[in-house]
């Protein structure tokens, strides 16, 4: 499978953010920018118009933002998050970590649009040790610098 094939899992209200990101760029931002080469160019010498040339590259920056949103709802797949108490993609879990409590949100950083949470991917470390656990449970996992650290699960909820 292509790396542009792949399932991304997202939240319905990553979803739907992705959506209305991809509506403003495509429409509204995308107008403005318009705009902005065209004044530039009314400017003249465009070799040297650095507004011209900032204007162009917001047009290329934008429109990359845009094939990047598309390949990614084409092939969104709304997850389920497990139930409160079982850790899963979209779940919203407490850890304690070496007695400090932090909040994750299990899953790619796909879900960051709609989370103010730090993500944990499934694939790292210490997200494929609380992966698949229940609140209430003692997990480890080997850190980069090759310690074992023990992770408390304290709660797990969706992420919606």
């Amino acid at each position: 499978m292509a790396e542009d094939d792949k399932d991304i899992l997202l939240t319905q209200e990553a979803y739907d953010k992705m959506k209305e990101e991809l509506a403003w760029r495509e429409g509204e931002y995308r107008d403005e920018i318009l705009a902005k080469v065209s004044a530039a160019r009314a400017e003249g010498d465009l070799s040297e118009n650095g507004g011209y040339q900032a204007a162009r590259e917001a047009q290329r920056v934008n429109q990359g933002r845009i094939d990047e949103l598309t390949v990614k709802l084409r092939h969104a797949k709304i997850l389920t998050a497990p139930p409160a108490g079982k850790v899963g993609d979209g779940s919203l879990v407490t850890l304690d970590i070496m007695g400090r409590e932090k909040v994750f949100v299990l899953g790619t950083r796909d879900l960051s649009i709609a989370t103010d949470h730090d993500i944990i991917s499934p694939e790292s470390p210490i997200g494929a040790a609380i992966n698949g656990a229940n609140a209430g449970d003692t997990v480890s996992y080997k850190a980069p610098n090759g310690r074992e650290i023990s992770v408390t699960i304290k709660e797990s909820k969706p992420l919606v």
